[in-house]
């Protein structure tokens, strides 16, 4: 004589169910935890408009050339906590800049993108008073040393426990 207990249990459309619920469920989870980093990050956006950009390329390229036959060099550091920059020229003697701009952008999430303002200080120097934060950056300085256009350098940093790498 069969019991109950001993009975195979049956596959029913309620156990199939339950099993396509909880597999498109957590599909569907899943997408929408990755839809919110995605929306919450790097908007992926180069330039507003590509073709207007396009037409300005050959113009940055011959203001790159007559930045570039100006034979200056520039020096950035990070000491004491702060941003130090300095221009100097051929002959190895400071630029007078005026003032400048440090832009730090984060190469994956717009958001921590920052700015900051570096003022003038003794032979050249140039400060920031805020503190470096950790992280990878692209950093783009605009100095105004008197030209046409602000003098443009860029580069790609890291900053680890307040230090440059």
């Amino acid at each position: 004589m069969k019991t109950a207990a001993s009975r195979p249990r049956e596959f029913t459309g309620r156990h199939m169910l339950a099993i396509l619920v909880a597999f498109f469920g957590t599909v569907i989870a899943v997408n929408m935890v990755m839809f919110s980093f995605a929306k919450s990050s790097w908007t992926g956006l180069v330039v507003e408009n590509s073709y207007v950009a396009s037409q300005h390329f050959n113009e940055g390229l011959a203001a790159a050339r007559k930045q570039e036959a100006l034979g200056w060099s520039m020096d950035f550091a990070i000491a004491d906590g702060r941003f130090r920059y300095r221009l100097t020229d051929k002959t190895g003697k400071p630029v007078a800049v005026r003032s400048a701009s440090a832009i730090f952008r984060h190469p994956a999430y717009q958001g921590a993108d920052w700015t900051t303002t570096l003022t003038p200080a003794a032979d050249g120097l140039l400060t920031s008073a805020d503190t470096p934060r950790d992280g990878i950056w692209s950093v783009e300085i605009n100095a105004d040393a008197g030209l046409d256009t602000p003098y443009r350098s860029t580069m790609r940093i890291t900053i680890h426990d307040g230090v440059f790498k």
